[in-house]
């Protein structure tokens, strides 16, 4: 079949045949993330978006048409893409397995209004340079998903392509939104390829473009090696169950091996690490109110080192109310705590409840066991760790939020204490991984990553991972801690470059009218 009839095909869909083809387009596209990363399905799902828009173009009420077709798009793509989201929902199956159905459907249907709404956009000005319009539509509504009702930027189009970690170094300058915007003009430009008469300018010219950047995205890592500082870090994974972390019975073995990991013998050319990390909420016990934990911690610190973990932290205010926070710990020598950080991107339905009142009636709760809801801290911060470089501490999926990750003063390095027990075995964990090492590529910081049950990573200011512990496996990653890159393009700017090509692409159709 040529690929005009392939064209004519997509474009002559309609009613419910339109709206199956681009469930399936989006699926496609969602093959271009971990742990698959099959890019060129990634830009063939955009390309047949595309060709499915064409055709509800040509029909009577067309943006109702498009409104369709991109809802479809997106609920094939997010239920595809992010299919692992109804594994919290498996820990307490007894309290949560009945939510299942409604999540599958609701969550990936949320999602997708974003798409539908850049689809109908889009289809204002589909007449002209649409294949730009469309572009500047996507990469909008995916900074708008980004960060509305405190955003989640999971698996953007920028992602996709965690397979060449060349193209990924373009993220230094673009920011992974300006990179995603590109992304989906390539998947759109080889819609040009399917008409009766195919134009090549476009794919060719993205294509080349491409080149270019993995081209010097080669140069770039070859001509700039790792380089380390004398830190020596030791990142525990203790790979506990997200189902027995809490049970009472099983406290004293978790943290049992939380202690025996952090303390044995070995570690990089056999020296004894200066800075031991340990998950988000490893210590199976609120550490505030546990003086035999915190007597433990002395011992393991002793005169030199340093411990960073997670742990919930208890706040009573002056009218006696508890306020939870998700917090990190910096534990100086001899235990002494040096750095408090609480976690101030929260998790909707995980860390706190919206409308809590009125969902609790209906016998919603949230899918971590506190009372109440988690309270927020007030911003990303830089935090002194004794004997080490000044860090930037990141609690689970703040790595996920580009420039949202430094406070007023850069750090040298990232901590990421993470548990992606809650995401599941396979592909959720490799989708947090690589958006953390982007984050890194972006600000140009290496990253000291540690997972419950994996991935846990050290990884350089280039995004190359330096060690890491696989996924449910039990032990350590020993490595030095990587030297902090000068600060990048995006690091000084932001997403303005992306903002600046957003408003070129969305600018050029009513110029062409103009015209």
């Amino acid at each position: 079949m040529s690929l005009a009839r392939v064209g004519d095909f997509f474009r002559r869909l309609s009613g419910w045949r339109a709206l199956l083809a681009s469930i399936l387009a989006g699926a496609v596209y969602a093959l271009g993330f971990a742990p698959l990363d099959v890019f060129p399905a990634m830009l063939l799902g955009l390309a047949a978006f595309v060709l499915l828009l064409d055709g509800a173009s040509a029909r009577p009420r067309p943006l109702r048409h498009a409104a369709w077709i991109g809802w479809g798009f997106g609920f094939g793509q997010f239920a595809a893409g992010m299919h692992w989201i109804f594994y919290p929902f498996l820990v307490d199956p007894l309290e949560h397995a009945w939510q299942i159905p409604f999540v599958l459907v609701l969550f990936p249907g949320g999602l997708a209004l974003f798409t539908t709404l850049a689809a109908a956009v889009a289809m204002r000005f589909w007449r002209f340079s649409r294949v730009f319009v469309f572009a500047a539509c996507y990469a909008g509504a995916e900074w708008l998903r980004g960060h509305v009702l405190t955003g989640f930027p999971w698996n953007l189009p920028g992602y996709g392509w965690g397979a060449s970690l060349a193209i990924l170094q373009s993220t230094a300058l673009l920011g992974v939104y300006g990179l995603s915007l590109l992304t989906v003009l390539f998947g759109a430009s080889l819609a040009e390829l399917f008409g009766a008469r195919p134009r090549w300018t476009l794919p060719v010219a993205m294509t080349a473009l491409f080149a270019t950047l993995w081209l010097g995205g080669v140069i770039r890592l070859e001509s700039q090696p790792t380089a380390f500082t004398s830190v020596h870090l030791r990142l525990v994974q203790p790979n506990v169950p997200q189902d027995e972390k809490y049970v009472r019975a099983l406290a004293p073995r978790n943290w049992q091996t939380l202690m025996s990991l952090s303390s044995r013998a070995g570690g990089v050319h056999a020296i004894q690490p200066d800075v031991v990390i340990w998950p988000e909420a490893a210590p199976p016990v609120l550490l505030q109110r546990s003086p035999d934990a915190l007597a433990d911690i002395a011992v393991l610190t002793g005169k030199s080192r340093v411990l960073i973990t997670g742990n919930q932290r208890l706040v009573v205010d002056a009218n006696g109310k508890r306020h939870f926070f998700n917090s990190l710990y910096v534990f100086g020598p001899g235990g002494r705590v040096a750095a408090t950080y609480d976690k101030f991107h929260l998790v909707p339905f995980g860390e706190y409840l919206p409308l809590e009142d009125v969902l609790e009636r209906i016998g919603i709760t949230k899918l971590v066991g506190f009372p109440g809801s988690f309270s927020a801290g007030d911003g990303p911060h830089t935090v002194d760790v004794p004997g080490a470089p000044p860090a930037g501490p990141l609690i689970c999926y703040e790595i996920l939020f580009p420039a949202a990750v430094v406070g007023a003063t850069r750090p040298a390095w990232f901590v990421n204490v993470t548990d992606d027990s809650w995401f599941g075995p396979w592909a959720g964990p490799r989708q947090h991984l690589l958006a953390a090492r982007v984050r890194a590529i972006e600000e140009g910081l290496p990253l000291a990553r540690a997972a419950n049950t994996g991935i846990s990573a050290v990884v350089d200011g280039k995004g190359r991972i330096v060690a890491q512990r696989g996924l449910d496996e039990t032990g350590v990653v020993d490595a030095l801690l990587p030297r902090a890159e000068p600060a990048t393009p995006y690091a000084t700017t932001g997403d303005l470059l992306f903002f600046v090509l957003l408003i070129l692409f969305a600018a050029l159709p009513q110029a062409l009218l103009r015209r």
